[in-house]
């Protein structure tokens, strides 16, 4: 669809009114295992700048951390992940993809569009969802290390038992 800018109509003037929608997307980058935390947080800066910036919203952000690399990207078997789902204009997506593609220090992205609107509200859900997800797995994080050690506090009996017999 195209909408009329103020001023009339005229070829240079007219603005695509889907590049005010807002969307969701996933984006996955590598950074280089070289980079220290600090140049680290300042790329996610950045990127979470420009989003916030264009009038999106970061939904989940999530620093998986370094990781191997299934082959060599630009000479490098390791590299820092870093997951981000928000919801923005493609316009603020073209600005993050632009700076990646200059910035030596991201050696891979990927940016997937998961829904073409998103609202207002479906972001607030989004958001409540992902903290709830992110609540439940450090809940489970730290509920496992009980039950290991339960586990060997039951094991071991049984295994001195079964000696003395």
């Amino acid at each position: 669809m195209i909408a009329r800018a103020a001023g009339g109509i005229n070829r240079h003037n007219l603005v695509h009114e889907e590049d005010y929608f807002m969307r969701r997307y996933e984006q996955i980058y590598i950074l280089r295992p070289s980079l220290n935390e600090d140049e680290i947080n300042t790329i996610v800066e950045n990127t979470n700048k420009i989003i916030i910036d264009e009038g999106g919203s970061i939904i989940f952000s999530d620093r998986w951390g370094m990781r191997k690399l299934a082959y060599p990207i630009k000479k490098e078997v390791q590299g820092y992940y870093v997951f981000c789902d928000c919801a923005t204009t493609p316009a603020a997506i073209s600005e993050v993809e632009r700076k990646f593609r200059i910035d030596d220090s991201v050696l891979k992205y990927l940016t997937v569009k998961r829904a073409d609107a998103i609202s207002p509200e479906e972001i607030e859900a989004a958001k409540n969802e992902a903290a709830e997800k992110a609540h439940q797995h450090a809940v489970e994080e730290n509920a496992e290390p009980d039950v290991a050690e339960d586990q060997k506090e039951t094991a071991a009996p049984e295994v001195a038992t079964e000696k003395s017999e």
